[in-house]
């Protein structure tokens, strides 16, 4: 079991610097098509600080129910 690390805006970290705020950049892409997770981590890469990030930027968007996985698929919910 892996352990989540959210980073939330704070009087530390600011809003651009927090994972909520890559929520709408992953979303964007989904919005547009389903992609796979490899092809999705290859066009916001740039925007995210690494794989750990990622993941856990997936792993909210899930738990909000904004994203599915459909057949090895992310798909946006909305």
């Amino acid at each position: 079991m892996r352990c989540l690390v959210v980073r939330f805006p704070s009087k530390v970290t600011t809003y651009k610097e927090s994972t909520i705020s890559k929520f709408p950049v992953v979303l964007s892409y989904l919005e547009k098509s389903d992609m796979a997770p490899g092809e999705l981590y290859k066009k916001v890469k740039n925007k995210v600080t690494d794989v750990r990030e990622y993941m856990e930027i997936l792993d909210c968007l899930y738990t909000l129910n904004k994203i599915e996985l459909r057949e090895e698929m992310l798909h946006y919910v909305g």
